[in-house]
């Protein structure tokens, strides 16, 4: 099991929405955000809420509930729905290829993450900012817990995704990739990853939104918006449809005072995925 440095360490650098400056305010100079510049010197709570987003590094599994004070309904009505049979075959084709990624630091100090095998020839895919958090050499966990030290072919810090490689013996099987333009909006999907250490971990979800500019770390992206439960630990490991295709890598979260995640994630779409590894595969080996 990989080692976990604590609940929600490392987060990594903050994701803020265009539309908020960095204290979560409304921006005015931001086209289409309506906001009176009375209202944008009022914190209001609702933005503060949205302000602040956390790049993730270990996975949550997904829970519900009802709030508290209503009614509590009948063990009939209380059950979970029928998962779709579809989504079971995905899990069980998508889990052997995700491993657990931990980056060594000075002082002790690493990050985790979650990566997936992009190819036969064992190179995995994984978010840049692991790497750049753990500072140290590279050690990917397999599901079957063996362990092997990682290459690191190459790392593209503005796209926040980095390239891996493992030795032959490891016989990780490569995930599909969905083709480009594919994804749909409202189709469910699932994000695959390690949460506290937990690999394979499975958690569902829709498509939420396409297209949607978020802005991480000094630059803007286009993302994939999903509710499935995306929390510290996913960073790098792979959203995937019901048909086992990889539609992107999961790399941010909402949160609200940092307190994990509220439904609300982003991956970097697989046809910027594929584009940016093939580059660095194809420079680094």
């Amino acid at each position: 099991m990989a080692v976990q440095t604590g609940l929600g360490e490392p987060r990594g650098p903050w994701f803020i929405s265009p539309d908020l400056d960095p204290d979560g305010r409304g921006r005015w100079d931001v086209p289409g955000s309506h906001l009176d510049p009375g209202r944008q010197r009022r914190p209001g709570r609702w933005l503060t809420a949205l302000a602040v987003v956390a790049l993730s590094t270990v996975s949550g599994a997904a829970a519900g509930g009802w709030v508290a004070g209503r009614d509590v309904p009948g063990p009939a009505a209380a059950s979970a729905a029928p998962v779709p049979a579809e989504l079971v075959t995905a899990a069980q084709k998508t889990v052997p290829g995700v491993v657990s990624v931990m980056a060594g630091g000075a002082a002790g100090s690493s990050a985790t993450g979650s990566g997936f095998a992009i190819d036969d020839q064992q190179h995995i895919v994984t978010n840049d900012h692991i790497l750049a958090r753990g500072g140290g050499p590279v050690t990917v966990e397999l599901p079957d817990g063996r362990r092997f030290t990682a290459e690191v072919i190459g790392r593209e810090p503005r796209s926040d995704l980095a390239v891996l490689k493992v030795p032959a013996s490891a016989g990780l099987a490569p995930l599909p990739l969905a083709k480009p333009n594919s994804v749909r909006v409202g189709e469910p999907v699932l994000a695959v990853g390690s949460p506290l250490g937990l690999a394979g971990t499975v958690t569902a979800g829709i498509v939420s939104a396409l297209n949607r500019q978020v802005r991480i770390g000094p630059g803007r992206h286009t993302a994939v918006q999903t509710d499935a439960s995306i929390n510290p630990g996913n960073s790098g490991g792979p959203l995937v449809n019901a048909r086992g295709e990889v539609v992107g890598v999961n790399t941010a979260i909402a949160t609200i005072d940092g307190n994990g995640s509220i439904g609300i994630g982003f991956a970097i779409p697989i046809d910027q995925v594929q584009q940016t590894a093939d580059t660095i595969i194809g420079k680094g080996g």
